[in-house]
C-alpha cells in the first residue's frame, strides 16, 4: 500500500537529520537502510561499499535475523547483480532477478529473493556503492515512485561518505596545524636551553685545569640545564596528547580511530582488548602514535583488507597490529620508508621492544611491548 506523504517527509527527514548529527558514517548509513526498507515496504534491504579486493569493505543488511546472518557466512562477493549495479552504474528493477541473465546465485542458508530494486551510490560520476531491496510486501511491486526515493536515500547515502572523507581531510589539516605551532614553541622554548648547555661546557673546558670550584659549578649548570630541556621536551609530549585520550582512554581513542580507518577506506578491522592499560600519559601518547602509524602502513603500503588490533595489559602493556596484506622483507632497504626503524627507537625509549614477523605475500605482525611506568 502507498506511504502517504507525512510518512515520506518523516522517513527522508531522519536520514538528513542522521548526516547532520555527526554520527559515524555506519550510523548514518544504516538509518538510510532501515528508513528505506521501511517506508518502501520491503522485506530485506541493503547498502554495500566495495573493496579493491572484488568484496565488499562494508555491507549493511536490514530484515534478515542474527542467526540468518551467521548462517548466510562471509560478506558477499562482487558478482550477480550486485557487481551489474556497481560496473553498470544503473538502477535495476525486476520482478523476478532470478530471470535476469546476470543474476549469479543464493548462498544455501540465503533467503530466496524474487522482486529486486537497486541503485547505485554515486559521488559525481563514480559509483562509490550500492542499496538495494527485495521482497516488495504489497502485491504491485515496485514502482516509479519507490525507484525515486531510493534514489534519494542514495544521495543521501553518497553525502555520508563524502562527509566522512571531508572530516578525515579536516582532521589531517588541524594535525599539521598544531604540529607546526608545536614545533615553533619545541624551537623557542629547547633550542635556547640547549643553546647554554654548549655554553655551559665550553666554559667547563675551559675552566678544568686552572679553577675546580667554578669547573664544578658549571658542571652543576649543565645538570641544570639538561634537567630543564628534559622537563620542556616532557612537556611537548603531553601537549601532543590528543584530547581523545582524556575522554575515551587508550582502549578507547584506538577503537575511534579503527571505526574512522573503516569509513574512510577500503578494510575491515577488528579489535580486541584484555587486562589494564595503565601508562603514564607521555608513554600512552607515544604508544597510541605507534599503534597508528603501524595501522597506516598496513592501509596505505601492506594493501591490506583486514587489521586487527590487540591490547593486552595483563604483564606489560603489549599492542599488536596484524594485517592480511601483501607482506615484506623486513631486511629489504626499501622498508625505510615505513618507520619501522623510528619505531623500535621509539619503543626503546620507553624502555620496551618492536617485534616483526612478515614476509613477502604473508602479511604483517607488528607486536609493541612497553613495560608500565
Amino acid at each position: 500500500m502507498p506511504r502517504d506523504d507525512d510518512e515520506v517527509l518523516s522517513a527522508v527527514s531522519a536520514a538528513v537529520l542522521a548526516v547532520t548529527r555527526h554520527l559515524s558514517a555506519a550510523e548514518v548509513l544504516e538509518v538510510i537502510v532501515r528508513s528505506s526498507r521501511k517506508l518502501l515496504d520491503a522485506r530485506y534491504a541493503a547498502l554495500g561499499i566495495p573493496d579493491s579486493q572484488g568484496g565488499f569493505a562494508e555491507f549493511i543488511a536490514d530484515g534478515i535475523s542474527d542467526k540468518q546472518r551467521d548462517a548466510i557466512g562471509p560478506l558477499p562477493r562482487q558478482h550477480g547483480m550486485l557487481a551489474a549495479l556497481l560496473h553498470d552504474g544503473e538502477t535495476i528493477r525486476s520482478t523476478d532477478i532470478r530471470t535476469d541473465d546476470r543474476f549469479g546465485y543464493f548462498p544455501s542458508a540465503h533467503p530466496v529473493m524474487s522482486d529486486f530494486l537497486g541503485v547505485p551510490i554515486r559521488d559525481g560520476d563514480e559509483v562509490t556503492g550500492i542499496i538495494f531491496l527485495a521482497g516488495k510486501q504489497s502485491s504491485e511491486g515496485f514502482t516509479d515512485r519507490d525507484e525515486r526515493l531510493l534514489t534519494l536515500f542514495a544521495s543521501h547515502a553518497a553525502i555520508a561518505m563524502a562527509n566522512a572523507r571531508l572530516y578525515e581531510r579536516a582532521r589531517e589539516l588541524s594535525v599539521v596545524h598544531e604540529r607546526t605551532r608545536l614545533a615553533r614553541d619545541l624551537h623557542d622554548a629547547v633550542t635556547q636551553k640547549l643553546f647554554s648547555l654548549r655554553l655551559a661546557a665550553r666554559t667547563a673546558a675551559t675552566l678544568i685545569d686552572q679553577d675546580t670550584d667554578r669547573t664544578r659549578q658549571q658542571l652543576d649548570r649543565i645538570e641544570y640545564l639538561a634537567s630543564e630541556a628534559t622537563a620542556e621536551l616532557r612537556s611537548i609530549i603531553v601537549e601532543l596528547r590528543p584530547a581523545e585520550l582524556d575522554t575515551h582512554g587508550l582502549a578507547g581513542t584506538v577503537r575511534k580511530h579503527l571505526e574512522l580507518i573503516e569509513r574512510l577506506h577500503a578494510v575491515h578491522t577488528d579489535f580486541e582488548i584484555s587486562g589494564r592499560l595503565d601508562l603514564d600519559k607521555a608513554a600512552e601518547v607515544e604508544l597510541l602514535r605507534m599503534i597508528q602509524e603501524a595501522v597506516h602502513n598496513a592501509v596505505r603500503h601492506a594493501r591490506a583488507s583486514v587489521v586487527t588490533v590487540r591490547l593486552d595489559g595483563n604483564t606489560a602493556v603489549t599492542a599488536q597490529i596484524s594485517d592480511d596484506g601483501v607482506g615484506f622483507d623486513p631486511d629489504a632497504a626499501t622498508q625505510r620508508g615505513l618507520g619501522l626503524e623510528s619505531m623500535r627507537e621509539r619503543a626503546a625509549a620507553l624502555g620496551g621492544r618492536l617485534e616483526l614477523d612478515t614476509a613477502p605475500g604473508r602479511g604483517t605482525t607488528i607486536r609493541l611491548v612497553v613495560p608500565r611506568g
